[in-house]
This record gives structure tokens, sequence and C-alpha cells, in this order.
């Protein structure tokens, strides 16, 4: 690979998604002082063992949260409104209006596990609807304010009508969200995801879906994504749980572009070039 062969020349390098970082890699990286994601996201270095090297790491979450957090809203508001089925419906000859009879944000409780750019920007695009937004962070405390309160996890099971994903992808959140995790909710509830695919159990989604406790979800991530993003896993036949989810009309897909606009798209690196500035133009 030709990275490989020059990596060592190099005092910082740049990646996406695509590029992965792992201890071998690193290892060649004999010059290596900063690695730059053009992102949130950590999971394709290893940052432990970067850290252990000297090397400081960086990422961009906030070029793209405003854009993270207005597409959670789109998708919040296109599954109380069935917006999509009721698009296609309308698009095969089918004018359905008290099927396709929607919901209101006013009153419902909120909740977002996960407190950091991407949650902060959801609560924040959530004023003016009258919902009652509430949030729990393993990592954060104090940060309840006009938009939001914080909340214990436990708290989270007992109010909420509605979750959305914003923790980054790590053992401990690998598949976090499983059966018996969503089974401790007291309420049937909807499920929006655009933090990671991995972060939801596909499985048991579709498994409680089916029995009622999740009423709707609305994904722009999936498990079966390629590492880069760029594409879904070649697998062949597609697995059942994602062939029901391509099939059931309350479940909205999107493709892993919840942080992908024109804007962030400069952002993103005016964000990681200002903190590789910050730390090493001294």
């Amino acid at each position: 690979d030709e990275t490989l062969a020059i990596i060592h020349k190099y005092e910082g390098i740049i990646i996406r998604s695509k590029f992965k970082l792992d201890k071998d890699v690193i290892d060649k990286a004999h010059n290596l002082k900063f690695i730059g994601r053009v992102g949130s996201g950590l999971e394709n270095i290893d940052t432990d063992y970067a850290n252990q090297k000297g090397i400081t790491c960086f990422n961009s979450p906030e070029g793209n949260r405003d854009a993270v957090g207005e597409h959670a809203l789109g998708l919040l508001l296109t599954l109380a409104n069935n917006i999509s089925k009721a698009d296609s419906e309308i698009r095969n000859g089918k004018w359905a209006r008290e099927e396709n009879r929607g919901f209101e944000l006013k009153g419902k409780t909120i909740g977002i596990i996960g407190y950091g750019n991407m949650g902060s920007a959801f609560a924040q695009r959530l004023r003016g609807f009258e919902s009652h937004v509430i949030a729990y962070d393993k990592y954060k405390f104090n940060y309840s304010n006009d938009f939001v309160k914080e909340k214990s996890l436990t708290e989270l099971f007992e109010q909420v009508d509605i979750l959305s994903l914003h923790v980054p992808l790590t053992d401990e959140t690998n598949y976090m969200v499983n059966n018996d995790f969503i089974n401790r909710f007291r309420k049937p509830l909807y499920i929006i995801n655009t933090s990671r695919g991995k972060v939801l159990n596909t499985n048991d989604l579709v498994l409680n879906i089916k029995n009622g406790k999740v009423l709707g979800a609305a994904l722009d991530v999936i498990e079966y994504e390629e590492v880069s993003f760029e594409n879904l896993l070649s697998a062949k036949p597609i697995p059942e749980s994602f062939d029901y989810l391509l099939k059931c009309n309350k479940v909205v897909l999107t493709p892993h572009i919840a942080g992908w606009t024109i804007e962030s798209n400069i952002k993103l690196s005016e964000v990681l070039a200002q903190k590789i500035i910050n730390q090493f133009a001294k």
C-alpha cells in the first residue's frame, strides 16, 4: 500500500472513515505527531496505542453537529407524521388520510442518550415544540439548561416516549440497545439512531417492532454498513432483519447522511485545521 510505504516520512496525517489506523500502521509511522479525523467517530483509529506513542488524535464533531441535530429532528418529524410512508403511498396511487394520522411532539418526553456535540445540538432544535427533553450521559454532569434536563438512565426508562441515540461506538456501547435494554422502558417508544449502527442490535429492534414495544424507528446508521460507511456490506443474502427493515412502513432509513451537508463539508475541515494549529503552531 502506497500510504504504508511513505507514512514514516510524515509528522501528521488526516484521514476519513475509509482509512484504518491500527497498531501495525502506527508502528510504521515513526515520526507521526498527530492524527486528524475529518468527522466525529474515532473507531477506525487505535487511539489508546496512538496515545501511548505520544501521538495526539483530533476529530471535528463541532463541524457537523448542526447537520446531525437538524437531521435527527427531520427523522423524528418524518416518523411522527408518517411522511415517508404517505409519500410512498401517493406515488403508488393510494390516498390514505386516516391511516396516516400522526402525533404531535408537544407534551411528549424525548430522551437523549449521549449529551455531547450531537445530543446537545438535537436538544437545541427541539426548542419550540413544547416537548419534555431529558438526557442521560454517563460521563457528563450538570448540563441542565432551558432546553434539556439531566436525568439518570433509570429516569429515562420510566419517562420517555421517544429515544434518540448520540453515543460513540466503543466496547461499552456496542449493542448497548438490545432486547433487555429496550424492555426496560416502561412505555412503548420510538427510536432514532444517528450515532453508529452497532450501538443498536438490529435483530432485537426487529423483534420489538413486531411485538409492539417499539412503535417505529428512524435510522441513519445500520450495523450492516461497510467500515467506510460508503456502502452496505455485500453479504448475500441480505440479512433477514435488514430485509424486514426495508419492507417495514414503521421504519425510516437514510444512508448515513445526518452529518453530510454542504456546510458541514467545509466546517469539518475548518474545525480540524484550527485544532491542529492551536496545538502545534505555538
